[in-house]
């Protein structure tokens, strides 16, 4: 399934000039139509799978209490 690169930044949770610019250096593969660039959703997949992993991890270290300091001394 092609969609275009408005759809894919939504569908990722990314800015559209991110994605332009990882066309142009040739990271992402993309076909240009004549008016717009499509790219094939399903080779995002384990990425916004991973992205979705990032994120949980990052919600949960922010509710996660910091530990008490344990005031080291240092002999030096």
């Amino acid at each position: 399934m092609y969609i275009t690169i408005e759809e894919l930044a939504e569908y990722l949770a990314l800015p559209t000039e991110y994605l332009y610019d990882q066309i142009r250096k040739g990271n992402i593969k993309a076909v240009f139509d004549g008016s717009k660039y499509l790219v094939n959703k399903h080779q995002f997949k384990w990425h916004k799978q991973q992205l979705d992993l990032k994120f949980e991890e990052l919600k949960r270290e922010a509710l996660e209490d910091i530990p008490e300091d344990i005031d080291v001394k240092d002999e030096d």
